[in-house]
C-alpha cells in the first residue's frame, strides 16, 4: 500500500508571524485522522515568511478520506491561515510513494 505525502507551501503577509504561530499551534493540536502518520510545519531557511506544511499518510485511502474527517474548528483555522498568506503564494503538492521498488 503506497504512502502519500501532501504539502502546502505559502508566504505570510508581513508582520503576521505572531498571529500565524497562534493559529498553527492550535491547528497542529487538532489535526488528527486515521492514517495520518505525521503533520509538521517548517519555515524555509532561505526565505523570510515562507512556510511549508507536510502531511504524511499511511495510504492513498487515508489521504483521500482526510478532508471528510475535518471538524468546524479546523475549517475556521484554515480560513484564518488563508487570510494571513500572500495572495497567490499557496502551492500544493501530492506525492505518491512508489511501492514497486
Amino acid at each position: 500500500m503506497p504512502k502519500v505525502i501532501f504539502t502546502i507551501q505559502y508566504e505570510l503577509k508581513a508582520n503576521k508571524n505572531d498571529e500565524f504561530l497562534t493559529v498553527i499551534k492550535e491547528l497542529k493540536n487538532l489535526v488528527k485522522a486515521d492514517g495520518l502518520e505525521s503533520y509538521s510545519i517548517y519555515e524555509n531557511k532561505g526565505k523570510a515568511n515562507h512556510y511549508e506544511e507536510i502531511y504524511s499518510f499511511s495510504s492513498v485511502e487515508s489521504y483521500e478520506a482526510f478532508d471528510d474527517n475535518q471538524d468546524e474548528r479546523i475549517n475556521i483555522l484554515v480560513a484564518k491561515l488563508n487570510d494571513l498568506t500572500v495572495e497567490n503564494s499557496t502551492k500544493y503538492s501530492t506525492l505518491y510513494e512508489i511501492d514497486q521498488v
